[in-house]
């Protein structure tokens, strides 16, 4: 990764440049926010054909053992999910949590036969990385990946367009990691993405990442897509932001991410508990949650963004919520927002009021999704 001043290039920096991008600084990153053709216009292109993504700016990690067997258990002191117990080639969604029960980052991992393939937020990686190596090193080593860039391919028309260049990729299936040529290069690719579309994420060495987008990018139905973009159609899939919807304060069940932890991880699991925070993680799964997150629909047209709080009636004192990301979704035509709000309140159609500028606002407590999700099971 180049460095400018204070801020971080990816290996694509030049080429978002030539193609008009607007850039702005993210996560210790200058990255694309917008193309020329515009946020509504990508999120849109991204929901009926295809979109590529720089996410190279995320932490990609190698850990190592004797076996994958040593790199499971060892990595299970981490997090509540099943590593175990994921297939080879397989790849699952996961949470470093804290003591208290805490979400300190979201991520990714993969088990691909002989290591685990970490994929973790660019914000947290280098706490991320330092929580690995203090807890498993030297029995696990703990590899950062700085030689690859890091691409997404979103939307339904993504399968016709990677398999044109292998045709292998039309055979995975969502959550599956394979080893693919792609245009020359030796890619890791994961079926996968955070759209709510079926779609990859390609890790590939940086010095053909320009040169795979390229070829990508000249398909008719592949158009590079911002941040603007991936954030509203990350809300639209009801999917979390680290920093805004989930955070070190939040526990798993709150959050609404209980589907994540396995069953062997769960009290009476073979494996229950042995992750930071498991005791207050296992007591919500258990007896439930104070409070929840849920999905918004504002009335009228304006968004409610993050940062506004909810309130059970038009005059009442006390907040019971606020919204953590909002905005206006193109897919539904309308505002959507997703927050929280105490359990007693959180019910699907219940009329709650949004502070906006001092004047309370109805909106009601939508199920998510907003947009149904479009993965190849």
């Amino acid at each position: 990764m180049a460095e400018t001043g204070d801020l971080h290039r990816t290996p694509l920096y030049d080429m978002h440049v030539g193609m008009g991008a607007k850039m702005v600084p993210f996560a210790g990153y200058e990255m694309p926010v917008q193309y020329p053709m515009g946020v509504m216009k990508e999120h849109l292109h991204c929901r009926a054909a295809a979109g590529l993504f720089d996410v190279s700016h995320m932490g990609q990690v190698i850990l190592r053992g004797t076996d994958y067997e040593a790199v499971a258990l060892a990595f299970e002191s981490l997090v509540p999910m099943d590593v175990l117990g994921l297939g080879d080639g397989r790849q699952r969604y996961g949470l470093f949590t804290n003591e208290a029960g805490g979400i300190e980052d979201d991520l990714m991992f993969a088990n691909r036969g002989d290591h685990l393939f970490v994929v973790v937020n660019a914000a947290c990686k280098e706490a991320d990385v330092a929580r690995m190596k203090a807890a498993l090193e030297p029995s696990i080593s703990v590899e950062v990946i700085t030689d690859r860039a890091l691409v997404a391919l979103q939307g339904p028309s993504a399968e016709a367009a990677l398999a044109r260049l292998n045709p292998a990729a039309a055979e995975m299936r969502f959550m599956d990691v394979a080893t693919l040529e792609l245009s020359g290069a030796g890619c890791w690719v994961s079926r996968s993405g955070y759209t709510g579309e079926d779609g990859y994420e390609i890790s590939v060495p940086q010095d053909h990442a320009q040169a795979l987008c390229e070829t990508l990018l000249a398909m008719e139905e592949v158009e590079a897509i911002g941040l603007g973009a991936r954030d509203s159609l990350r809300l639209e899939a009801g999917l979390c932001l680290y920093g805004n919807d989930i955070d070190a304060q939040v526990d798993p069940g709150a959050a609404g991410l209980s589907w994540a932890i396995q069953k062997a991880r769960r009290a009476g699991g073979a494996r229950a508990g042995g992750f930071p925070g498991a005791d207050h993680i296992l007591d919500v799964l258990t007896n439930g949650a104070t409070r929840k997150r849920v999905g918004f629909r504002p009335e009228g047209r304006a968004p409610m963004r993050a940062g506004i709080a909810i309130f059970a009636s038009q005059d009442a004192g006390t907040p019971i919520g606020s919204v953590t990301s909002g905005g206006f979704g193109p897919s539904v035509e309308g505002p959507v927002a997703m927050g929280y709000v105490t359990a007693d309140h959180a019910e699907i159609g219940t009329t709650l009021y949004g502070e906006v500028r001092g004047k309370r606002m109805p909106l009601s407590v939508a199920k998510l999704p907003f947009v149904p999700a479009n993965f190849k099971r």
